[in-house]
């Protein structure tokens, strides 16, 4: 009879009824022992009991393993037979620390021969239910950690290396989808058991294990490397396979570092960031899948995937050796990487979050303030709220070990990317190219030829022989428009703030800093002198107010921004003016900015505001808008009955204020997507709450500036999100009651964005070509055309054309060129604005038009 023959025969035989008894009540003073202390018993604690420290705990390892294979085959009859468990019943509890004393034992330093290991696998195999517990379901980990621990430094006898065989070949065969990351896991540890036992201190090859793109591209990128540096990368994969937490132990860096260190620390930057590239360009794969139901009905879902949750592990922790590579390249990158790693996947939520954590957590903890930087652009990209939360932890952190506020840690981390007001220059031999910013957002690239004449295109030459150097000026390109979008948001954002910035701090990250004098320069300031305020703006190089008058600043002590809603009407007159008369454009709406004073509803009500109500939105555009606006908000679904989730809040610390916007979910047939999430909510009242005591505000006692900008943020998302925009929406087939209000909303009252549209138009309208075809009419853009009249609604934009006010459906074509790009605006940002000018230019000419779908409605009566 064979070794597994005389196992197999082993676990067959009777076990002494004495034994049975022994063990049985056993359990039964265990369950004495835990009952003070265990009022559920899901997961009894047992490792502090006295049966366990007096009794089972001094045993020796082969009575152990007797115990371990006479509960194995109890736990499975419980499982395979038991249908109604409430937990409570002495048999429940019995299971309950069946379980617990295989965990604990096997946690135990338990010493197993050869035959003991057969027998617990051959247990494991046999005992293994038809049901939801499959052979993986049993602690098959524990038992090849003790192989491999005992193994370690020894030559396995044949048996031992065969039995090991059978168990790689029955994990293999499990095909359970939740269980392929533990799977691969101990496939990976079988295998490096049996390599170390052939090959001795070996170095094992270590690749990555996941079915996915990233694998096939880093498993190639590393054979082909040569081969004195393969092994350093099998160790230093084998660390980071396993990461885990939320950031590297000290031993993590340690080791991480000396694999660093043999493989050379810039040929290891080249490979990561090759791979992390290969990443950040990754298109996550859609998979279909259908199935039918009992009536015979077929559905199709789409799923999908991105990288493989083993793979995932292995990434984040290839992230954490970048804390190593002090660098602005490998800021970047792992900027781009997080960024990448947040984004979205529909029916999933972030790509890969674990990653984007690790990148964070390294750009906090890197050398120097580029990495602080990154995280503030990434806290105005990213818009989940766990994620907004963690980078602010980051970002007190690092502000609070320079001993300064985040703000000023902001302020300080804004790279200038060597921009000298706004430009910088590159040789290529004979040969410059100013990178020049034109606009937020827009930087354009004029190449000079030695002569001093201009090259509209890049040299011939400068593609070929210097291709790298392209690269990088393309990339630095790149990140000056990004981190310009950014700031102007932040800037925006300083609006609700109230905040005072010294003038030193000024001076050098704002008026005189590289990037972000391109945006200074073009806003009103308050400068804050001993005796006075004055407001100014910088033009001709000198600071100028409103009556074109040259102020001296050099005694201010603080710099604010100016905000219309502190400003009296003639003054915000007069900047308006001024900005039209000198056709300045302002980085984001200032002078123009809409303001929002309490009405008498709104002193009627008292604690809250009714303005915004009674709106229907597109939730998830809604939501966007919000998280963009550093509101927090959780989608509302179809089964949470819009619990903790009904509202939109805005935190205020400075002000010890929270702001409440009140929503509430538009339930109708079909009314929400395949993950559950409703399409549209409708709008409700404003609230703000005092944080400090977390009670209701009257409204009167909230300062202007903070209703104004609270208010603004509530007409921006309606004045988007709502349905009453979508030109398309009126033969979309939606319940009456929706259809009604994008009529009432498309062609009904002004907003004060609107409002405030009309007063640009009347101002810009007689400077344009159209000006002899367009007039303001009430709430329309009066435009006569060749073959009809138009009326452009202000605010929502939609058409209605004359004499019957039949309904124009002009969906904005954004590849096509916009007619109203030349047109001066005082202030960049304002899409609904533009759209009007465009629609308005390409109406005025519609004999012109050639596009069917507009001229079929224009010539239809």
């Amino acid at each position: 009879m064979g070794f597994f023959d005389k196992v197999k025969s082993a676990l067959t035989q009777f076990i002494p009824s004495d034994a049975h008894n022994e063990y049985e009540q056993l359990l039964s003073r265990t369950l004495d022992d835990c009952a003070p202390n265990n009022n559920y018993f899901w997961s009894p604690v047992i490792n502090e009991t006295k049966t366990w420290i007096n009794e089972v705990k001094p045993w020796p390892d082969k009575k152990k393993v007797d115990f371990i294979l006479y509960l194995l085959p109890k736990i499975h009859h419980y499982v395979s037979e038991r249908t109604i468990r409430s937990g409570e019943s002495k048999e429940d509890k019995i299971h309950y620390l069946r379980s617990a004393y295989i965990q604990l034992l096997f946690k135990t330093k338990l010493f197993l021969d050869e035959e003991d290991v057969s027998l617990i696998y051959q247990a494991f195999t046999k005992y293994k239910s038809s049901s939801w517990s499959g052979f993986m379901s049993w602690p098959v980990n524990w038992l090849i950690n003790i192989i491999e621990k005992q193994s370690k430094g020894e030559v396995l006898t044949p048996n031992l290396r065969l039995l090991l065989g059978e168990m790689r070949e029955s994990i293999v065969k499990n095909d359970q989808p939740y269980h392929q990351k533990e799977k691969l896991k101990l496939i990976e540890k079988i295998d490096g058991i049996l390599f170390s036992s052939e090959h001795g201190d070996s170095v094992k090859p270590v690749k990555f294990l996941g079915d996915d793109p990233v694998s096939d591209f880093a498993n190639a990128r590393i054979e082909a490397l040569p081969q004195p540096q393969k092994p350093h990368w099998y160790q230093l994969l084998a660390i980071a396979q396993k990461a885990s937490g939320s950031r590297p132990t000290t031993k993590f860096v340690s080791e991480t570092n000396k694999c660093i260190a043999e493989i050379g620390v810039d040929s290891y930057t080249v490979i990561i960031h090759e791979l992390f590239e290969f990443i950040i360009s990754l298109k996550e794969k859609e998979e279909q899948h259908s199935y039918s139901d009992g009536n015979n009905q077929s559905y199709t879902y789409s799923n999908f995937d991105f990288i493989s949750s083993i793979n995932l592990d292995m990434i984040k922790g290839l992230v954490w050796t970048c804390v190593h590579i002090q660098n602005n390249s490998n800021i970047q990158v792992l900027a781009s990487l997080a960024e990448r790693s947040f984004k979205k996947i529909p029916g999933k939520g972030p790509a890969a979050a674990s990653i984007g954590n690790a990148c964070l957590y390294v750009l906090y903890a890197s050398k120097g303030i580029e990495g602080v930087g990154q995280l503030s652009r990434l806290r105005l990209r990213i818009k989940q709220g766990s994620t907004q939360n963690q980078i602010d932890k980051y970002l007190s952190a690092a502000a609070a070990e320079k001993n300064v506020s985040v703000s000023d840690i902001e302020d300080m981390a804004v790279d200038d990317f060597g921009l000298l007001l706004g430009k910088r220059t590159f040789s290529f031999d004979e040969y410059k190219v100013d990178l020049v910013i034109t606009a937020v957002g827009k930087t354009t690239q004029q190449w000079i030829k030695p002569d001093g004449s201009h090259q509209k295109t890049v040299p011939a030459f400068v593609k070929e022989k210097y291709a790298a150097q392209l690269k990088e000026l393309k990339e630095i390109a790149k990140q000056v428009d990004q981190t310009l979008v950014v700031q102007r948001d932040r800037i925006d954002r300083m609006f609700r703030d109230g905040r005072q910035i010294s003038i030193e701090n000024f001076n050098s990250y704002y008026f005189q800093h590289g990037l972000m004098s391109f945006l200074t320069k073009s806003i009103i300031w308050n400068f804050h002198l001993p005796d006075e305020t004055c407001q100014v703006i910088y033009l001709s190089n000198n600071w100028i107010n409103a009556n074109n008058q040259i102020i001296d600043v050099s005694n201010a002590v603080t710099v604010s921004l100016w905000h219309p809603a502190e400003a009296s009407l003639q003054t915000i007159k007069e900047w308006r003016e001024f900005l039209i008369f000198h056709e300045l454009q302002q980085p984001l709406k200032q002078a123009f900015r809409e303001i929002y004073l309490l009405t008498d509803a709104e002193l009627t009500t008292r604690t809250y505001s009714n303005r915004m109500a009674a709106h229907i939105l597109k939730q998830h555009q809604f939501n966007s808008l919000a998280k963009g606006r550093g509101w927090r908000y959780s989608l509302m679904g179809v089964y949470d009955n819009g619990i903790d989730n009904d509202k939109a809040s805005l935190t205020l610390p400075q002000y010890n204020i929270r702001a409440e916007f009140w929503i509430s979910e538009v339930n109708a047939d079909g009314a929400y997507n395949d993950t559950g999430i409703w399409n549209f909510v409708s709008t409700d009242q404003v609230r703000f709450i005092n944080s400090a005591v977390n009670e209701t505000i009257d409204l009167i006692h909230v300062s202007v500036l903070v209703f104004s900008e609270v208010m603004r943020d509530v007409d921006l998302f309606v004045g988007v999100a709502s349905i009453g925009n979508d030109p398309s929406w009126q033969d979309s087939g939606n319940m009456p009651v929706m259809r009604d209000y994008w009529q009432a909303y498309s062609f009904g009252e002004l907003s004060e964005v609107a409002k405030n549209r009309i007063e640009i138009l009347q101002r810009l309208v007689p400077r344009l070509k159209i000006r002899d075809v367009a007039e303001i009419k009430d709430k329309f853009l009066v435009v006569k055309g060749k073959i009809r009249t138009y009326k452009i609604h202000i605010g929502s934009t939609n058409i209605l054309m004359e004499p019957n006010d039949q309904y124009l459906c002009i969906v904005p074509d954004r590849s096509a060129k916009n007619h109203a790009d030349n047109v001066f605006l005082p202030f960049e940002g304002d899409n609904g604005l533009s759209i009007i000018l465009s629609k308005a230019f390409l109406l005025a000419d519609d004999d012109k038009i050639v596009d069917t779908t507009i001229t079929s409605q224009i010539h239809r009566q």
